[in-house]
């Protein structure tokens, strides 16, 4: 191993092209957003020909390969971009000269080599080109130990030399483009050594002294908002049920990206924009078809016989006509096996359209022209660009004044918001979230003047906890309930009493009754507030749009499932409150299919309902009903009594013809 390591370190330090300068470009802009992304700017100088590397994560290379934009901010310069390649690391060391996959042995890498020229110490220095390694056995004395030594024939100047590799000491490598191609596997073995880390190298070509800069989006954790809101004692100016309340808010993020932030100018961004994940990074391959030639089995030389006489010769020209008949079917043959798929139909025989040029070798001239040109035509079309642009929605961002310093993998809370803003307590009831007892809340107004991202708030009445709430996205002057706590002090009843229905309009139209009905129905909330402060109660009570809100009292609004009313409970007095909701419901009723009883309901309505004139209507067609009955009933009698007449009959018929089979002693009179 010590001979190798100095093989390789004279691979090394061999003279190969200068190289260009590495430059370290620092973050200096992040904009976070919050859908998993966050787009990072690199901003610096270089001076002539330069290289920036940046390290990335693996899985994070299609997110770089997608959205990486280098600059040269001078203009005079060019730019590029190269990166690790995905490919194995075995199959990628195999594909130099100098193969040092498998962990070779100084004489297996020696022996890779031959006609090489090389210069070792062992100790004399000794040059000259390799001609191999050769294996020989030899016995160790006292033991008498049979052992397997490797010895490095070189043909020297001075003859071939054969040089044990125990006694070689060190080993140059003459040839440069040797040395270049094992000092390139050694630094992807030293890459690779880190399997979840590729590095991608923007290249900056040009001259002197200039501005560039490399900007990318990449995955990144989002930020998290969180809120404390401190309830003052005192009410606001102009603010009768209010209070002075103070809101902090807070941004909370982390620095998972391989740099650290120094004085880093940082966005923080309250929106979604569409972002996802394509794999740019894996090679594709696309299938393509195999298409083999066409062989076709050579025809047999014919032999042709002399003509003896003239029948003879006719014999022959029948024979030759039969086999020409023969030729041209084959050929027909030959020509439809030739024929591509598209090829246009030709009246031209077979034959005759393979002589004329449509088919040369079994490959179509014009029909396969025609048929080469719309392929390309559809190609053509293929490429062109489908994209669209428009506005995708309204981003509000948050951008901190003060430079920002975070170390990777480390984490802040940046102070966002701390301003007054109205707030009003209330207790909020819904029987779906507590059947007993309301919850202490806050009418809350987004009066910052700042769109706050939804996340948890911390509540404080004065210096004490009072409990957490929690707010969904909050628009500038947007309203809001926060609720934070259970109202031990105030008890809620919620009652529904029986339902009310009553058939309200009644027409018939072709013997068919089309009733309509109004369903009433009714909940109470009794309200008891035990406590020694006034109440403000918001009562939630579920919204249905298939109904109609007919109470006297108006809620004060309406979200999107329920109805949000307000009533004001004195301390230590009791409240009320009763929503009533109704709606009409439609039935329809078969004059004939609908039993009496049901048809007299709707008779029974008052005229305001049904009118004399349908009453009338009604009771005609009742009579009809009942008289269709009788008929029917009748009707049935009556093929009941024409039943039993023609079975009697057939039964009669039948022992006449048994009397009449027996012989006339047996024969009996009938009565």
């Amino acid at each position: 191993m010590k001979i190798l390591a100095s093989v390789l370190a004279s691979a090394a330090t061999m003279a190969l092209p200068a190289l260009a300068a590495e430059v370290n470009l620092p973050v200096t802009k992040v904009t976070s957003f919050n859908s998993g992304v966050a787009y990072y700017e690199h901003n610096g100088k270089v001076s002539g020909e330069a290289q920036v590397l940046l390290k990335f994560k693996t899985k994070q290379i299609n997110d770089i390969l997608k959205s990486l934009v280098p600059q040269d901010l001078s203009g005079d310069g060019t730019v590029s971009v190269s990166y690790a390649s995905q490919e194995p690391l075995a199959r990628a060391l195999k594909s130099f000269s100098v193969d040092i996959s498998g962990n070779p042995s100084l004489g297996t890498l020696l022996d890779q080599v031959r006609g090489t020229e090389v210069t070792v110490l062992a100790p004399d220095k000794v040059t000259g080109k390799i001609l191999g390694v050769e294996k020989r056995k030899q016995h160790i004395l006292p033991a008498n130990v049979l052992v397997e030594k490797e010895y490095l024939n070189i043909a020297a100047t001075e003859g071939i030399r054969s040089i044990p590799l125990e006694s070689i000491s060190a080993v140059s490598l003459a040839e440069a483009k040797l040395n270049e191609e094992l000092s390139k596997a050694l630094a992807l073995l030293v890459e690779s050594r880190d399997a979840d880390s590729k590095s991608v190298q923007v290249n900056f070509t040009g001259a002197g002294d200039r501005p560039v800069r490399v900007g990318y989006v990449n995955e990144a954790p989002i930020w998290k908002t969180s809120y404390r809101l401190v309830l003052g004692e005192k009410a606001q100016a102009g603010q009768k049920a209010g209070r002075t309340t103070r809101l902090q808010g807070w941004a909370i993020l982390e620095n998972t990206s391989d740099f650290d932030w120094d004085n880093v100018d940082l966005t923080l961004v309250a929106g979604r924009p569409i972002s996802f994940t394509q794999d740019l990074y894996t090679p594709l391959y696309v299938p393509r078809p195999e298409v083999k030639p066409e062989l076709y089995a050579s025809l047999r030389p014919q032999m042709y016989e002399e003509g003896m006489e003239e029948k003879a010769k006719e014999l022959a020209e029948l024979r030759a006509d039969r086999q020409a008949v023969a030729d041209r079917a084959a050929v027909r043959g030959l020509a439809r096996r030739a024929m591509p798929v598209a090829a246009a139909p030709t009246s031209e025989p077979p034959e005759q359209a393979l002589a004329d040029g449509y088919f040369v070798g079994g490959v179509g001239g014009g029909a396969m022209q025609d048929t080469a040109r719309a392929a390309t035509e559809a190609l053509q079309r293929g490429v062109q660009a489908m994209a669209t642009g428009g506005t995708l929605g309204e981003l509000f961002s948050y951008h901190i004044q003060t430079p920002v310093t975070l170390p990777r993998r480390k984490s802040a809370m940046l102070p966002i918001v701390n301003q007054d803003v109205q707030a009003r307590k209330v207790s909020i009831y819904n029987q779906r979230v507590h059947a007993k007892f309301p919850l202490h809340g806050l009418k809350f107004k987004n009066t910052t003047g700042l769109h706050l991202m939804q996340g948890p708030i911390t509540v404080f009445e004065g210096a004490s906890y009072a409990g957490d709430a929690r707010v969904l996205d909050l628009q500038p002057n947007d309203d809001r309930l926060l609720s934070y706590a259970i109202d031990l002090g105030t008890e809620v009843e919620a009652v529904s009493p029986a339902g009310v229905e009553r058939v309200t309009k009644v027409k018939i139209t072709r013997g068919i009754i089309e009733a309509t009905r109004l369903v009433q129905q009714s909940k109470d909330y009794k309200i008891k507030n035990r406590s020694e402060q006034d109440r403000l109660l918001v009562i939630e009570h579920p919204y249905r749009p298939e109904f109609k809100l007919v109470s006297k009292q108006e809620p004060k609004e309406r979200a999107r499932d329920v109805y949000r009313f307000e009533v004001p409970v004195a301390a230590g007095k009791n409240g009320a409150l009763t929503v009533t909701e109704e709606r009409f419901v439609g039935q329809s009723i078969s004059l004939s299919n609908t039993d009496d009883q049901t048809i007299r309901i709707f008779l029974n309505s008052n005229d305001q309902v049904i009118s004399a004139k349908v009453k009338a209507a009604v009771n005609g067609a009742l009579d009809l009903k009942n008289k269709l009955t009788i008929t029917r009933q009748t009707l049935a009698e009556k093929n009941r009594q024409l039943n039993d007449i023609v079975a009697d009959q057939a039964r009669m018929r039948g022992n006449i013809h048994r009397a009449a089979a027996k012989p006339p002693e047996e024969r009996k009179t009938l009565p």
